[in-house]
């Protein structure tokens, strides 16, 4: 249970028990006067006989009312009625003894509960009035002594007053509170509510989230392999290939066979480093500018084709993520030319700009229709383009390839300039 809850509890407590006193009091206002009417000398204006007949019809009213029809105090109209008949019995018991303004008393504690405050301030100032005339010792002591009595009027009506006020604003501030209480219990369903909205969201956010985490791993595996093993096995089958038609030349026959075991060797390596998502092997060792010339060398004496390596601008350390997209952007843009160009020259620029790098790879080749996607026709259908535009894509960049029939083939790949370090 809440402190909230509990303090509620407690006070529902304490106004239950509070209006069983009330219930309770008139019988003892009744009880005190009667006891002291009967036992002391005080003046009395009525027989004691009459007195003690109208003590018992005081009882039944209130009883009838108050004790044998709690939910009646919810009835303005049968309420107005029973606070007219206490106050009349009060007065006519005040008339009969002062003591009895014991009994006038309980006019102030019924006017609260059972009149709107509108009626509470007559009910309340008949009763001081009341009050007054059993305090100044009867009426008959009041008339004889009018300015007293006046005196103890005033007095008591501006008791009553300062209570009703009181009690006016306690009424409002607890009205007020319960309509707080009230708001806040609203406001914590909907919170309870919108929680359970976000855990049913966090759920789907995290499984989507992980299904996202295995797609873009999917796609990550599937880019390394083609720029691994595709490559590789692609490189060495070429290799092969070639050194079976150079069987009658051992010269050039070993050439082809130490390439293709190069080549394997190379792949493996690469393989078991993007299993691992570790940075490329020629980026362990250089920077990225000479990766590629490394790179251009390798390729060239391959192939046997011509590869121009150059740098514009001054060099800096990238964040590795794009100096990954563009080693592995040059290996697929050489690795193309390989298989498709039949080019006598390439030329590889990488250039460093304030914002962006550059890598533009031209070759002299047969060159293709690039058409919309600007992606070359392959026959063995072939992921390259594909994964190198998501490669440049996925660091912020942006992959431009031009072509023609006859023209050759020129890539440009352009990445932010992001420093080294940020991630």
């Amino acid at each position: 249970m809440t402190s909230s809850g509990a303090g509620d509890d407690r006070l529902a407590t304490w106004k239950a028990r509070e209006a069983a006193l009330y219930r309770l009091l008139p019988y003892g206002g009744l009880a005190v006067g009667t006891l002291l009417a009967l036992l002391t000398t005080a003046p009395r204006g009525l027989p004691i006989q009459l007195t003690l007949a109208v003590v018992v019809a005081a009882g039944a009213w209130v009883a009838w009312f108050i004790t044998l029809h709690p939910g009646w105090q919810g009835r303005r109209t049968r309420m107005a009625i029973y606070y007219a008949g206490l106050l009349t019995f009060a007065a006519v018991l005040v008339v009969a003894s002062p003591w009895y303004g014991y009994f006038a008393w309980i006019g102030y504690v019924h006017a609260f509960p059972v009149l709107s405050w509108r009626w509470r301030i007559g009910g309340v100032a008949v009763t001081a009035v009341l009050l007054a005339t059993a305090q100044g010792g009867g009426v008959s002591a009041a008339l004889a002594g009018s300015q007293l009595w006046l005196v103890l009027v005033l007095f008591n009506v501006l008791v009553a007053g300062a209570v009703i006020w009181f009690n006016i604003v306690a009424e409002r501030e607890d009205a007020k509170r319960k309509r707080l209480v009230a708001e806040l219990a609203a406001a914590n369903r909907q919170l309870t509510e919108t929680v359970r909205e976000n855990e049913g969201l966090h759920a789907q956010l995290v499984t989507q989230a992980r299904e996202a985490g295995v797609l873009d791993e999917r796609q990550r595996m599937a880019r390394e392999i083609h720029d691994t093993l595709a490559q590789g096995l692609t490189g060495i089958i070429t290799q092969l290939e070639a050194a079976e038609q150079t069987r009658d030349r051992s010269g050039d026959w070993r050439r082809h066979v130490d390439n293709a075991l190069a080549l394997a060797r190379e792949s493996l390596t690469e393989a078991r480093r993007s299993v691992r998502a570790i940075r490329p092997e020629p980026l362990e060792a250089a920077r990225l500018p000479d990766a590629l010339t490394e790179l251009g060398g390798r390729w060239s004496a391959r192939h046997g084709v011509r590869a121009e390596v150059s740098t514009t601008g001054t060099p800096r350390p990238l964040h590795p993520e794009v100096e990954v997209t563009l080693l592995r952007a040059a290996q697929e843009a050489l690795a193309n030319v390989a298989r498709h160009a039949a080019a006598s020259r390439v030329g590889l620029t990488l250039s460093y700009m304030s914002d962006v790098v550059t890598l533009d790879v031209r070759d002299d080749g047969t060159g293709f229709e690039a058409g919309t996607g600007g992606a070359a026709p392959k026959p063995d259908g072939g992921y390259g383009l594909t994964a190198m535009r998501q490669r440049v894509t996925e660091v912020g960049g942006r992959l431009n390839v031009e072509s023609e029939p006859g023209g050759g083939t020129a890539i440009s790949a352009s990445v932010p300039a992001l420093p080294g370090g940020v991630g």
